[in-house]
């Protein structure tokens, strides 16, 4: 079974910058993808990045030019670059990754952006 944990969350200040980790174990097979979520009280979950097993990222139209994606297979880690962080950014982060067995989630790391 698959197993994510995630880290890296905490306060910032607008403009700052955090980096997101995540990284799988329980994992024989390939994963196809590795996304990253948030979620604040009330709201449903949204899609922030995502990067396939080809290494194509995709990312929602808010953190375009802010996040970057990336990934290290050899240790089925997925990363979350976030640079100049707002306000609005301040959100519970998940990780997914999805596999032929479906998918696996992380407990979430709580992002705030404040001044």
């Amino acid at each position: 079974q698959v197993q994510l944990v995630e880290s890296g969350g905490g306060l910032v200040r607008p403009g700052e910058s955090l980096r997101l980790s995540c990284a799988a174990s329980g994992v024989s097979i390939s994963i196809k993808v590795m996304a990253w979520y948030r979620q604040t009280p009330g709201e449903q979950r949204e899609l922030v990045a995502a990067i396939y097993s080809n290494g194509t990222p995709v990312y929602a139209d808010f953190v375009k030019g802010r996040f970057t994606i990336s990934r290290d297979i050899r240790k089925n880690t997925v990363y979350l670059q976030m640079n100049n962080l707002k306000p609005e950014d301040t959100a519970v982060y998940y990780c997914k990754f999805t596999t032929a067995w479906g998918d696996s989630w992380g407990q979430g790391t709580q992002v705030t952006v404040s001044s």
